[in-house]
């Protein structure tokens, strides 16, 4: 599947429901299906700064594909790395660093947020780019 695919499979997901409360619920059940990361990857260097609450992230590149893991003590943004994860774990670090992440705006996501909830998503967003922007070069480097 395709990034645009599971970005198209999350924006149906997201329509089936109504109001906002139903959205953000989903988004905390979400967070619940994450896999807990490993406590040893809970630390300074893999906390994104930026975000309300505390989110690590980290990635590996597996056969020409990145690998993501990540967490949050906070339910709701668990759900929103959830999300990414998704999106983009198993994709190519050219294809992840080209998306340009609109199924954001298309669930509504970004509207939805408070103001500094909206700043973590961007720099969880911006910190998974950083992170396909190194694989890519290292990737060009061997070639």
């Amino acid at each position: 599947m395709s990034i645009r695919e599971k970005q198209e499979a999350i924006t149906e997901e997201f329509a089936m429901f109504d109001d906002w409360m139903d959205k953000y619920n989903y988004l905390i059940e979400l967070g619940k299906e994450l896999e807990p990361l490993d406590p040893r990857y809970k630390t300074k260097k893999y906390l994104i700064s930026g975000c309300q609450s505390q989110v690590w992230l980290i990635a590996r590149l597996e056969d020409g594909k990145m690998v993501l893991q990540g967490d949050s003590d906070a339910v709701i943004t668990k759900g929103i790395v959830g999300l990414f994860i998704r999106v983009y774990s198993g994709e190519t670090p050219h294809d992840v660093y080209a998306d340009d992440a609109s199924f954001l705006d298309h669930i509504g996501i970004r509207e939805h947020l408070s103001p500094t909830r909206s700043n973590g998503l961007v720099s969880m967003l911006k910190q998974i780019k950083l992170y396909a922007l190194a694989f890519k070069t290292r990737q060009q480097k061997k070639e």
